[in-house]
């Protein structure tokens, strides 16, 4: 990794000059990225800081800095793209890998002269920056200390705690053939605590945590530390008193805010464009069809303040826009990025994004949820005499044929239209259009999950946030103690 000091100063997202490269060079990268055909080329140029934390057995163990830099260079020709990257920011290192780039491009039509750039920020934010960037160590410090012993001293049981603080502020130019010239700054912040609580021989983990596009400040303001702490011992102790889960068919209900993660899953995914043309989704030809119950809504929506997921820009420079998936029980709208969005003749939605400037864009979810519906959640769980309350899940694995595999960490038993007795050891499994169609209640009380999950594909990991009201499914396979 070079020095940064060699190739830039303090980065200005307001100044589209800041990686020390000129329009004049932009326009010759692409110009030789294009020489021998395609339709776009672009230039994806990085600066992100790390900055991480970590407390445990009573002291800071560790505290670390870094920095990412680099760009990456694309082309498209018809459904091929060529990509390069480095991590040198000078024109030489660029000009190398536009010529590399270039190298699956054979199309007769060849676009030499650059069009005038319009440098621009995006038009709205959709991040909280109240203090400064980065926070000040002591600052942090205090943070993770706060929550470290609102944990530890929630109860005598709980014997060890975890806590991290991860603050990443990433700033990135888009700049393409088309003419786009687009930068942004884009800040996030994590705080995550694991407890552990021991009983006898029994030793139980519980986890809590948040953050979002927001600094230090929104934190302290929230009293995150405090609440984190204490979720996190909270669950500890519950699953303590866990037993495990029945197992057989039987109704499930999926907590507002953390059930929304099933849908992420299950669903989600298979929505988005590159599957859908390629064919590998079962929603490929779904356009337009009932595929869900009517009450069912699925959105995605890049633009919710401060949410994790949430972005001014997608990765290629395109403006995010709020994004129905399925409403009412149709498939009504995909995922899309430049070169999917541009095979299937659909308009681009913002959604094309890449974990940082060595992989290429790919359409990917951003904050997807359950819209609300009109049932109180009192009243979905009193409407069930035996079946499963999903609290909180911990992973899970989805098939292209829509099957999938989910293991919560919590759950309670429903009987008789009350949750009883905290369940430990849960696996769900079911397929996707299955659910759809046996969802039977929504909730009226939409809420989202921790403001910490990422999600992955191909190898990159995104920042996201999924959310769903309280939820019934009419039937799914529990898999517990026989």
């Amino acid at each position: 990794m070079m020095d940064k000091n060699k190739n830039k100063t303090h980065f200005n997202p307001l100044d589209p000059n800041s990686f020390l490269l000129t329009e004049a060079d932009y326009q010759k990268v692409l110009s030789t990225a294009l020489s021998q055909g395609g339709w776009l080329a672009e230039i994806f140029l990085e600066y992100t800081r790390f900055y991480h934390l970590l407390m445990e057995d009573d002291i800071i163990k560790e505290t670390d800095e870094s920095i990412r830099q680099g760009a990456g260079l694309r082309v498209l020709d018809g459904e091929k793209a060529g990509f390069a990257y480095t991590n040198e920011l000078h024109l030489d290192a660029l000009l190398r890998a536009a010529q590399t780039a270039r190298a699956i491009a054979s199309s007769s039509s060849q676009q030499l002269s650059m069009p005038t750039f319009s440098p621009t920020t995006p038009e709205k934010s959709y991040y909280l920056i109240q203090g400064s960037l980065p926070a000040p160590l002591a600052d942090k410090i205090e943070l993770v200390q706060q929550t470290y012993y609102t944990a530890l001293q929630a109860h005598p049981r709980i014997k060890k705690v975890r806590v991290s603080l991860t603050e990443v502020f990433q700033e990135v130019a888009i700049i393409n053939s088309e003419g786009l010239l687009v930068t942004d700054a884009r800040p996030m912040i994590k705080l995550v605590c694991l407890a552990i609580a021991e009983k006898g021989s029994r030793r139980e983990a519980g986890f809590s945590g948040d953050g979002g596009r927001v600094d230090l400040r929104f934190l302290q303001e929230k009293k995150v530390a405090q609440r984190v702490g204490q979720e996190a011992a909270e669950e500890a102790l519950l699953l303590l008193e866990a037993r495990s889960a029945p197992a057989g068919e039987m109704p499930v209900v999926l907590a507002a805010g953390q059930g929304g993660v099933l849908l992420h899953e299950a669903v989600g995914h298979l929505l988005e464009a590159d599957f859908i043309r390629k064919k590998t989704s079962i929603f490929w030809n779904k356009l337009g069809q009932p595929v869900a119950a009517e009450t069912v809504t699925i959105i995605d929506d890049p633009t919710i303040p401060r949410f994790r997921g949430s972005y001014n820009i997608d990765d290629e420079g395109t403006r995010p826009r709020k994004t129905y998936l399925i409403r009412q029980g149709r498939v009504v709208g995909f995922l899309q990025d430049r070169l999917s969005a541009r095979i299937l003749g659909h308009d681009l939605t913002g959604h094309g994004r890449r974990e940082d400037y060595s992989n290429l864009p790919l359409p990917r979810m951003s904050n997807t949820y359950l819209d609300k519906g009109e049932y109180a959640a009192e009243e979905i769980i009193r409407s069930i005499k035996k079946g499963l309350y999903a609290r909180r899940f911990q992973g899970g694995q989805v098939e292209d044929s829509g099957k999938f595999t989910f293991s919560l960490s919590s759950a309670y038993l429903i009987e008789d239209g009350r949750l009883t007795a905290p369940l430990k050891q849960v696996t769900l499994i079911g397929s996707n259009l299955e659910v759809l169609r046996d969802i039977t209640m929504v909730g009226d009380d939409l809420a989202f999950s921790h403001q910490v999950g990422s999600c992955g594909k191909e190898g990159q990991t995104v920042p996201v946030t999924d959310g769903c009201p309280t939820v019934k499914i009419k039937k799914l396979t529990v898999g517990g103690a026989l």
